[in-house]
């Protein structure tokens, strides 16, 4: 063993030093709290501590009206002044009427003031100034918060879209208007309110049956580990139920489609052909036809008789493959570590993941404040430009611009760092991909080598080194680390033009140029061809890495012709091993969901006064049939990785080997036997 594609290794452990950089920087200048607390015009957050607004945490919209969408409203782009308030208005109020019954009604002043701008108590100052400056709002109206920022507190009464059972309210600027005038800047806002409570009732029903779920998943692995140990035993009998079957199916609808000619014999317009008929959007037309029940037949007879030919041809294939995936479950009971370590695997993506996602975080929110002058008349010409808040009223823009203000517009920057986020945040995402990718490589090299190690074993299992899968483990990172970082890349690289591409194809989705859509769509096909074919080289690479100890590109080169060399075994050992493994996890999923519908649905005797009251019982059974279904697949990838590397093992064995004393075969007796070579050499005890 030595080590292999040191450049790669070096220039892997140099990107890993400058995505940790990158994390720094974007941690030093970042502020999540621009994420988790709403900012009000003067580009204070609402509830930061030890801050005024310490005890206001919820953002008012003086003139909702002026908001197009909640997206806006969330987005902060509103043009109307945000003010952090403590609570949101509970009543119908307007200004003008708040400002004439100040003298002897102070309690709805002093109510009102607190939607104000802080500071504001001139309740003598004319109408006309305030709602020009927006020293207050015009009015106010009932609202809840949600997202932290007031929205209007829509009902509907007998079909009626309602506020606190109102149908209409007046705008403080002398109309009156229908509560309907809302809709379009709360639109959708009682979907999502909904949905809210919907989430609340399913985080509860979590809360209650969490444990329940846990023993369901439980349960989910102890059927695969005893599925996976029964293949030793069932594999070929599975498969070959299947495969007859499927022949008794096709078979039946042979019978079926000869029954229906006959029947139709003499009955008038059966027998015109689909020519004469043409196109018929019933289709059910086409069924009172001999000549369709004919074509079925054919069909049929053609599909049966290409099974049955293949079985008769492939049958010693067949039989190979079974014999592997028997040996594959006989080398699990053997290295029963290696079920385990797909745990590991999760573990490093799941690092991954929570790093990209607070190093994007960080980098989304290390913009400065950005205001911008908000103008009450569409003609100014100094709307939406930047301005200073320190020295804008000094400026003459108020003076061109009545009313206008410079308020806070969303986090950016002009200085270098700034200009270059977008590159960190494509960075980021790449560098992710890299490590994901290599994780996987890692994962499969390690358990490559781990089956190896018993395949390869003369004597089995008293040759089987000790910790087989420990010993890989050291010798991937000690040795290919550099090699699994060069497959790892090379994904990577295509799985972000892919994502380029996705991009791309969601912002030209409104366009009517043809030619560019069909462009796009080919180039994703293409792209999404080429990484299915990247995956099956690398997987097979790392195989062979973990069995020679030789760098990458000889080791895709070396499986790759070795594939060719036994394409046919390769296409029955895929699909043979592909449908046993889904009969596993569908009988995993399916039956710990249906033991879980019982219990769920208190249908169980014995455990029916265990059972929590849920609100939706199905919130824990799709959780478990989900969480068995992935389990299952956890435990099957690790016997597909066995069975692969042991498939590339048997085919070196045969090219390396020919049975005699000197060069005996490594492979089990079974397999040697369904070959029919020359007798295994005599094993020394």
């Amino acid at each position: 063993r030595h080590c292999t594609d040191i450049i790669c290794c070096v220039i892997f452990i140099v990107v890993i030093l400058g995505y940790i950089a990158l994390g720094v920087v974007a941690w030093v200048h970042g502020d999540p709290r621009k994420v988790i607390y709403p900012t009000d015009s003067y580009g204070q957050f609402c509830g930061q501590r030890d801050t005024l607004n310490e005890n206001k945490t919820i953002l008012f919209y003086f003139n909702i009206l002026k908001c197009a969408s909640p997206v806006v409203l969330i987005n902060l782009q509103c043009p109307t002044t945000q003010l952090c308030v403590s609570k949101c208005p509970d009543r119908f109020a307007t200004y003008i009427d708040v400002q004439a019954s100040y003298r002897y009604r102070p309690d709805q002043w002093n109510y009102f003031r607190q939607f104000c701008k802080p500071g504001f108590n001139n309740p003598r100052k004319s109408v006309a100034q305030v709602l020009r400056d927006e020293d207050c709002p015009s009015m106010i109206i009932p609202s809840r918060p949600f997202l932290k920022r007031c929205f209007p507190d829509f009902s509907t009464k007998n079909g009626v879209l309602t506020v606190a059972n109102q149908t209409t309210f007046k705008d403080g600027r002398g109309k009156t208007r229908n509560v309907t005038d809302l809709r379009e800047a709360a639109n959708g806002i009682n979907n999502v309110l909904d949905a809210r409570s919907v989430g609340m009732k399913i985080f509860e029903d979590y809360a209650i049956s969490w444990y329940w779920i846990l023993i369901g998943l439980f349960i989910a692995m102890l059927l695969s580990l005893l599925f996976l140990v029964l293949l030793r035993f069932t594999a070929g009998v599975l498969f070959w139920i299947f495969i007859f079957g499927v022949i008794g199916i096709i078979g039946y609808g042979i019978w079926h489609c000869y029954w229906e000619y006959d029947h139709l014999k003499g009955i008038p317009g059966s027998d015109l052909t689909v020519y004469d008929i043409g196109f018929q959007t019933d289709f059910k037309v086409y069924l009172q036809l001999r000549q369709t029940w004919l074509a079925f037949m054919i069909i049929l007879c053609g599909v049966e008789v290409i099974i049955i030919l293949m079985l008769i041809f492939l049958r010693n294939r067949i039989r190979i493959a079974i014999a592997l995936l028997k040996e594959g479950s006989r080398a699990i009971g053997y290295i029963m570590s290696t079920l385990f370590y797909p745990i590991i695997t999760f573990l490093l993506i799941a690092i991954c993941i929570s790093y990209w996602a607070v190093t994007a975080v960080f980098l989304a929110t290390s913009g400065e404040p950005v205001y911008k002058v908000m103008a009450n008349q569409t003609l100014c010409k100094y709307a939406n430009l930047t301005c200073d808040p320190e020295t804008f009223n000094t400026t003459n823009v108020t003076k061109l611009c009545p009313g206008a203000q410079c308020t806070f517009a969303f986090y950016g920057g002009e200085s270098l760092y700034h200009k270059y986020i977008f590159i960190f945040q494509l960075a980021n995402a790449f560098v992710f991909l890299w490590l994901v990718n290599f994780a996987i490589a890692l994962g499969q090299c390690t358990l490559a080598g781990a089956f190896a190690s018993y395949y390869w074993a003369y004597r089995k299992p008293a040759d089987i080194p000790l910790w087989p899968l420990f010993s890989s483990f050291g010798r991937a990172i000690r040795y290919h680390t550099g090699s699994l970082a060069f497959g790892a890349l090379i994904l990577a690289i295509v799985q972000l033009i892919r994502v380029i591409l996705e991009y791309l194809d969601h912002k030209l989705k409104g366009t009517q140029n043809s030619f560019t859509r069909f462009l796009l769509c080919c180039l994703k096909c293409c792209f999404w061809c080429l990484e299915k074919f990247l995956k099956f080289i690398n997987r097979n690479a790392y195989i062979m890495i973990a069995i020679y100890g030789k760098n990458f590109c000889t080791s895709a080169k070396e499986a790759f012709f070795l594939l060719m060399r036994n394409v046919v075994r390769v296409a029955v050992l895929d699909k043979v091993t592909d449908f046993l493994l889904f009969l596993g996890k569908i009988l995993v999923a399916g039956g710990v969901g249906v033991l879980a519908f019982f219990f769920f649905t208190q249908r169980i005797p014995v455990f029916a006064q265990e059972v929590p009251m849920l609100n939706y019982y199905w919130v824990p059974l799709l959780t478990v049939i989900i969480g068995s279904y992935l389990v299952a697949h956890g435990f099957f990838s690790v016997y597909a990785m066995c069975v692969d590397t042991l498939f590339l093992c048997f085919c070196e064995d045969l090219e390396r080997n020919d049975g005699s004393t000197a060069k005996p075969y490594f492979m089990s007796a079974s397999l040697h036997r369904i070959l029919g070579k020359k007798k295994l050499s005599p094993k020394k005890a």
